[in-house]
């Protein structure tokens, strides 16, 4: 099977199910910032190496179940409405990421101001990937989806992302940059 298949080339593509709709439809953006954000996580996780912080393997390994929820949290983006969705999220996977913020969340100081975006290149990375998550959160209000799970499962991982983007910085010494009053 090739890589291209031309299909797209005049500004139409595909939902699932075969519906063909204009590439800068607002479902195409929120399904397509899904695929962004799933970007940012693993350039995220490319730029730790884990020897000696067994904490990071952890992070590694939720991260990678995440990002397949988050490749069917577009997909039930990219279902046309009416249509059964084949892999739709359960109330589960939000509990699993507030079970993850509240864990990672204990281990960190508390946080006394607003913090700008940075650290390490991990958890600049992470903070990245929530702004993209915030952005597919609010495609998917635009549409109106009707799964309410796929607003909450988005909602959460981009509190994930800024816990995880703290719990980095912590585990590997670096401070995180405060806002500071003017």
């Amino acid at each position: 099977m090739k890589i291209y298949t031309k299909t797209g080339d005049k500004g139409m593509t595909s939902l699932i199910y075969g519906e063909r709709i204009a590439k800068n439809d607002i479902r195409v953006e929120a399904y397509g910032t899904c695929d962004e954000a799933n970007s940012m996580i693993g350039l995220a996780l490319s730029h730790f190496a884990d020897e000696g912080v067994a904490e990071l393997q952890e992070v590694r390994n939720f991260f990678h179940e995440v990002q397949t929820i988050l490749f069917h949290v577009g997909a039930e983006l990219a279902t046309p409405v009416g249509r059964e969705v084949k892999w739709k999220l359960e109330e589960k996977y939000v509990k699993n990421l507030e079970e993850m913020i509240d864990k990672w969340d204990a281990e960190l100081p508390v946080l006394k101001n607003f913090i700008l975006p940075g650290g390490h290149p991990s958890g600049a990375t992470f903070h990245t990937a929530r702004t993209v998550i915030r952005r597919a959160e609010r495609n998917a209000v635009e549409i109106g989806h009707a799964n309410p799970l796929v607003l909450s499962y988005l909602n959460r991982l981009s509190d994930l992302l800024f816990v995880a983007a703290r719990f980095v910085n912590n585990k590997l010494g670096v401070e995180e940059n405060k806002l500071h009053d003017r």
